[in-house]
C-alpha cells in the first residue's frame, strides 16, 4: 500500500527556475506536488544568472510597457517590441515551440507575477528587464515565499537515482527511499554551470524512456581565440560592436551587435556570448573565425576616405587620429594585428597599410580555438528532442506522463532574459497541464 505522505499528483524534478515555476502553478491549482531539488535550497542557478542582478525576460517581448512600475531607459526603442514573436525569434528555429507556453504565461504574464510579488523592475537600454533592486536574491526570495504558500513538499539534498513506471504513474528513487506520482516533470536542466548541480541527469534519464538527445553542447560561453594580443587587453569594454561567425566562404553563421569585454583567456561579453551559439552547433570540418566590426556605423570606405583626410594633416601617429570610438590600448593591438609599426605616422602610412587598417577596423578576424566548456556557459544547446514532446502540455510523446520542461530540452537563447522567459512560461504550462 502506498504511503499517502510519499504519493502525490505531480513530482517535479529540478528546483530552478522552470521547476519552481512549475511547482507554484500546479500547487495552486490543487495538485499535491512534490518538488525534488539535489541542492540544500533550491535556485542556485538564478542567485547567479546576470552577474547575480537576474535579468528577468526582455522588454521586446511586452506589447505593454506600462507593467513595469521602474524606470525605462531612454535608449530603449518600444518599436522593438513584438510580443511573443520577439521571444520565439532569440531561439531560432525551434523557437516555435514555445508558442504554447508563451500564450499560456506572456512577459506580460512574468512582469506582473514578479512585481505582484514586490520586485519592482526596469528596462535598460538594450531591453533587458531586471529587478530594480538589481538583486537575484530578490527574484528567489519572491518565487520562494509564494512556494511557500501552497502545500508544495519540498525535498532538498536530494539528488534523483531513477524514474520507473509503475502501475498509476512513476517511482521517483530518493536516497530516503520512492515516492510515488501520477506524473513527473524532468526540469533538471542541462549541463552548463555544473557546479550549482545541472549536471546532465535528465538527459540520462530520457534515454532511458527511448528519446533522442540532440549532442549538448556549451553555449552562451565565452571564446578563446588564437591572438597573442587579445589578453594584453584583458578588461578593456568595448561597449558597441559587431561580433559574427564566419567559415571560410559565405555569410556569416550567426551576427550580433553588443558590448564586447577583453579577457585574460580570450573574449566574452553580450556579443561573443551570443554568437558562441553558432560555435556549439558548428559539425563542419572546417575551422570557424570570430569577426569584428568595431565601427559598424561607418561605412569600409568612408572610413577609409577619413583615414586619408587625417593622415595629410601633419605628422601625428597614425594611433592618434583612428576615431574615438577606438580607444588607444585597442588601436595599437589593430596597428600590430595589421602589420603596422605603432610609430607609423600619417604621411608614412602606405595606401596597402591604410586597407589592412580598414580592414581590421570593420572586419577583424581572429581564429576561434574554443570556448570555456560547460563550466562557464549560461546554457547548454541540445538536449531532448522537440519532435518527441508535445508542445502544448510539454508531454512526452513516448512515454505517457512523463514531461520536460526548461533547459533539459533542445532550446537555447540569445542572451537578454530569453532564456529566463522561457524557463518562466514553460514552468507555467507543465504545472498548469500536468494532472
Amino acid at each position: 500500500m502506498t504511503d499517502p505522505s510519499r504519493d502525490f499528483d505531480l513530482a517535479i524534478l529540478g528546483g530552478g527556475a522552470t521547476g519552481l515555476m512549475a511547482a507554484i502553478r500546479a500547487a495552486e491549482t490543487g495538485k499535491t506536488v512534490a518538488l525534488i531539488e539535489k541542492n540544500r535550497r533550491p535556485g542556485v542557478k538564478i542567485l547567479i544568472s546576470g552577474g547575480t542582478r537576474c535579468n528577468l525576460t526582455n522588454a521586446r517581448g511586452l506589447r505593454n510597457l506600462s507593467v513595469i512600475s521602474g524606470p525605462i531607459d531612454p535608449a530603449y526603442d518600444p518599436r522593438e517590441a513584438l510580443g511573443a514573436r520577439s521571444i520565439q525569434q532569440a531561439f531560432g528555429e525551434n523557437g516555435k515551440f514555445l508558442a504554447p507556453a508563451l500564450k499560456a504565461f506572456s512577459v506580460e504574464s512574468t512582469v506582473e507575477f514578479f512585481e505582484g510579488e514586490g520586485v519592482a523592475t526596469y528596462v535598460e537600454g538594450n531591453g533587458k528587464v531586471f529587478p530594480v533592486s538589481n538583486r537575484a536574491s530578490d527574484v528567489l526570495d519572491a518565487l520562494l515565499g509564494r512556494l511557500e504558500q501552497t502545500s508544495t513538499q519540498v525535498f532538498t539534498r536530494c539528488p534523483v537515482s531513477g524514474i520507473e513506471p509503475v502501475e498509476g504513474g512513476f517511482e521517483v528513487h530518493l536516497p530516503d527511499g520512492p515516492i510515488h506520482a501520477r506524473r513527473v516533470v524532468v526540469a533538471v536542466g542541462g549541463q552548463s554551470y555544473p557546479g550549482s548541480g545541472t549536471t546532465g541527469d535528465g538527459f540520462g534519464w530520457a534515454r532511458r524512456f527511448g528519446h533522442t538527445i540532440v549532442e549538448p553542447r556549451p553555449a552562451l560561453v565565452p571564446l578563446r581565440v588564437d591572438a597573442d594580443w587579445v589578453p594584453g587587453l584583458k578588461g578593456l569594454t568595448i561597449p558597441d560592436l559587431v561580433a559574427s561567425i564566419r567559415g571560410a566562404t559565405g555569410p556569416a553563421l550567426l551576427e550580433r551587435r553588443e558590448a564586447m569585454l577583453f579577457a585574460h583567456f580570450g573574449l566574452t561579453g553580450p556579443a561573443i556570448l551570443d554568437v558562441s551559439r553558432a560555435i556549439a552547433r558548428h559539425d563542419g570540418p572546417d575551422r570557424l573565425d570570430l569577426a569584428l566590426d568595431f565601427l559598424p556605423d561607418v561605412r569600409a570606405e568612408v572610413l577609409d576616405q577619413l583615414l586619408q583626410t587625417e593622415a595629410r594633416t601633419g605628422r601625428r601617429n597614425v594611433v592618434s587620429f583612428l576615431p574615438d570610438a577606438i580607444p588607444r590600448r585597442l588601436a595599437e593591438a589593430i596597428l600590430v594585428a595589421s602589420s603596422i609599426p605603432i610609430s607609423r605616422t600619417g604621411p608614412e602610412l602606405s595606401r596597402d597599410e591604410r586597407k589592412r587598417l580598414v580592414g581590421s577596423l570593420k572586419m577583424l578576424r581572429l581564429p576561434v580555438s574554443g570556448t570555456l566548456g560547460f563550466a562557464k556557459a549560461e546554457v547548454t544547446s541540445g538536449g531532448v528532442s522537440l519532435s518527441e514532446v508535445d508542445p502544448n502540455t510539454l508531454e512526452s510523446r513516448l512515454q505517457p506522463g512523463l514531461h520536460f520542461a526548461g533547459e533539459v530540452l533542445d532550446l537555447d537563447g540569445l542572451i537578454g532574459g530569453y532564456n529566463f522567459q522561457a524557463a518562466w512560461s514553460l514552468g507555467w504550462l507543465v504545472g498548469g497541464l500536468a494532472t
